[in-house]
């Protein structure tokens, strides 16, 4: 599991080092063609994680049911996030990885609900969920990425 999230670590890294890169305005704008934002996807990587690892566990996640909806697959920016709900979003960048190292260590993991993703991905357990929970973050910065090359 040091691997694993080794990666994740650097991959949120990376997505704080893209965010601070950029002005409130800029991290809101979506580009034309486009159908979220920077902000937008800051927001899913997180409550994407907390679905597919806590939520399929059968245990409670670390995010409100507000930022889920706002964030969850298949929803779009609403509104303008502010500056405090980004600040809200970077802080919880490693603050629900460091939580999810201790949960995993303190082996409350016990059950899960098999899903298959969007992109067809069959996870039968809380660390298949993980290691996919890494793909899904990286599909999202390559959105990112490409996102920026037009704000």
């Amino acid at each position: 599991m040091d691997a694993t999230f080794k990666i994740w670590e650097t991959n949120r890294k990376h997505y704080l080092k893209l965010i601070e890169s950029y002005s409130l305005e800029q991290l809101n704008k979506i580009p034309e063609g486009f159908s979220n934002n920077l902000a937008w996807n800051l927001g899913h990587i997180i409550v994407a994680q907390q679905g597919l690892v806590y939520r399929l566990s059968g245990l409670p996640t670390y995010v409100t049911e507000e930022m889920t909806n706002t964030y969850k697959n298949g929803s779009k920016p609403i509104g303008q996030t502010t500056q405090a709900e980004i600040d809200e979003l970077k802080t919880l960048l490693f603050s629900l990885i460091e939580k999810t190292k201790e949960d995993y260590a303190n082996g409350k993991f016990v059950t899960y609900t098999e899903y298959t993703t969007g992109t067809g991905f069959h996870l039968a357990s809380t660390l298949e969920a993980i290691n996919f929970n890494n793909y899904h973050e990286a599909l999202h910065l390559g959105f990112m990425m490409n996102i920026r090359k037009f704000i």
